[in-house]
């Protein structure tokens, strides 16, 4: 079993910025990335950024440039932080994890419980 435990969620104006962060337990793998995905009401579930377990980063092309993934290893921790937010980055935030090759193959197999960003003047 894989638990991820998620916090930093809020509301916050445009323009602003917000960090989250996702603690995990238990994983299955020795090596794993980690990531963060999105879903606003209406929309299909995006994955915006993933941090590889040898560090390298992608992103969405949504929020490349405005947000950065990073990780604490020895904390089994990731971390997203959001600047320059829009009205569009509203969503409930996902934190997940899952092998490398998981997310090469788009389709990462744990889920934490989801975090509500709103951002609105």
């Amino acid at each position: 079993q894989v638990q991820l435990v998620e916090s930093g969620g809020g509301l916050v104006q445009p323009g602003g910025s917000l960090r989250l962060s996702c603690a995990a337990s238990g994983s299955i793998f020795s090596n794993y990335a980690m990531g963060w995905s999105r879903q606003a009401p209406g929309k299909q579930r995006e994955l915006v950024a993933v941090i590889y377990s040898g560090g390298t980063t992608v992103y969405a092309d949504s929020v490349k440039g405005r947000f950065a993934i990073s990780r604490d290893n020895s904390k089994k921790t990731v971390y997203l932080q959001m600047d320059s937010l829009k009205s569009e980055d509203t969503a409930v935030y996902y934190c997940n994890t899952g092998s490398n090759v998981d997310y090469v193959r788009g389709a990462p197999p744990h889920w934490g419980q989801g975090t509500q960003v709103t951002v609105s003047s």
